[in-house]
């Protein structure tokens, strides 16, 4: 039997993938499930898709594999954003064992390279990653988490935040396909940190040429139902020249 080699890793760097959907309402980040077992008994917790880099790979050759690893994603825009290298990071045993455990080697500092991606969340998606014991999380609802991976999400936000004011595409990277107004206004307010009314909303809304109304309505819901847009990447790139 032909023996699997497997890729040397590098025990000092790591990648984490912050991914985060918008499910209508809330903006959410992917997070997988962490099997381990400390001073004799099992825990179930989350953390961050990541994983040390392999010897033969860049970062970013790196983060896709971790992503599809994990979570079955591929095709996605990765866009690194800091890195975390406290010497704190590893400060939790339970932590650093299972990271051992993983890795059958020992385990000291680790400096991890974070990266950021904004998709849509669908349902073929949904069942995708569920495949993979990973799972969409709101961001209010996201429990203690593996290593520093609760700052670095929050480290993901705030810099997706500050990215959407100079670049509206990873806005428009979270909604559906065909989308109504209040998504739109809703995910503009969660993303800019800050509530603008329905009818200032829609003035600004009509200002942008690039979001395209269509003659189509939602389906199947309980109100009234909206009418749907789309967004037109070409006007979008030729307005910002």
């Amino acid at each position: 039997m032909k023996e699997t080699l497997v890729p040397l890793a590098n025990n000092h760097i790591s990648v984490d993938c912050v991914v985060v959907g918008f499910d209508g309402k809330h903006l959410k980040v992917l997070l997988i499930r962490r099997d381990g077992e400390e001073n004799g008994e099992a825990y179930h917790d989350m953390k961050l898709p990541g994983s040390l880099i392999y010897q033969d790979e860049d970062l970013d050759e790196a983060a896709r594999r971790v992503l599809f690893e994990l979570t079955g994603l591929k095709n996605v825009d990765l866009m690194q954003f800091k890195a975390f290298g406290s010497k704190g990071r590893t400060k939790n045993p339970k932590d650093v064992h299972w990271l051992e455990r993983a890795q059958s080697a020992k385990v000291e500092r680790i400096v991890t390279i974070a990266y950021w991606a904004a998709v849509k969340i669908s349902r073929s998606l949904e069942l995708d990653v569920a495949g993979f014991q990973a799972q969409w999380v709101a961001l209010d609802d996201i429990p203690s988490l593996a290593f520093d991976h609760n700052q670095i999400i929050q480290e993901a936000v705030k810099y997706i935040c500050h990215y959407v004011e100079v670049d509206l595409m990873a806005l428009f990277n979270l909604l559906p396909r065909k989308f109504t107004a209040a998504q739109l206004r809703v995910l503009y307010n969660l993303l800019r940190g800050k509530n603008i009314d329905a009818r200032n909303f829609h003035k600004k809304m009509s200002q942008m040429e690039y979001v395209i109304p269509l003659e189509e309505k939602e389906q199947k819901v309980s109100h009234r139902a909206a009418r749907l847009y789309r967004f037109d990447r070409v006007l979008y790139k030729k307005d910002r020249k």
